[in-house]
């Protein structure tokens, strides 16, 4: 196993930010939006339980097949993300929790060979699986992060 102990650390536990971002708000709270054509925090999260099947989809392809092409994800297309919009927040978190695991199972059972099997990103090019697993780590932040934003502005508010 080659994932470095930051990769392997941020998998297991950079999604549970999101549980301290998200205490003493209501759900009602949650799906309000800032700014009209902006997601809300709870958008913000329902994208990021929807986006990771799709992830761990793209690493079984990436496995099975050679250097498979991926679309760009657009999660406003995508019929996933627009139900995870409609469950509730308890229903998101518990997946978030059980994706993420198997995820983090997956990657950390991965030979060193399949770890260097590639899949083609259509801005970024060839990235092996490893490279996949930091995108995707460095988006889910970046997600995080907006939550942190939305959740602080609404308080401030």
């Amino acid at each position: 196993m080659s994932l470095t102990a930051s990769v392997c650390s941020r998998l297991q536990h950079q999604h549970e930010t999101i549980y301290e971002l998200l205490r003493g708000f209501s759900e009602e709270q949650l799906r309000q939006r800032l700014q009209p054509d902006k997601w809300s925090a709870f958008e913000q999260l329902a994208h990021l339980v929807s986006y990771q099947p799709v992830f761990m989809q793209r690493l079984q392809k990436i496995h099975q097949e050679n250097e498979p092409s991926f679309d760009r994800y657009v999660a406003d297309n995508d019929p996933a993300f627009i139900a995870c919009c409609k469950r509730s927040l308890p229903g998101l978190l518990n997946d978030l929790n059980a994706q993420r695991a198997g995820i983090t199972n997956y990657l950390m059972t991965l030979t060193e060979p399949a770890e260097r099997r590639t899949g083609r990103h259509p801005k970024y090019g060839s990235l092996t699986i490893l490279e996949w697993t930091e995108f995707f780590l460095l988006h889910e932040a970046h997600h995080i992060f907006s939550i942190f934003m939305l959740t602080r502005s609404a308080q401030a508010g």
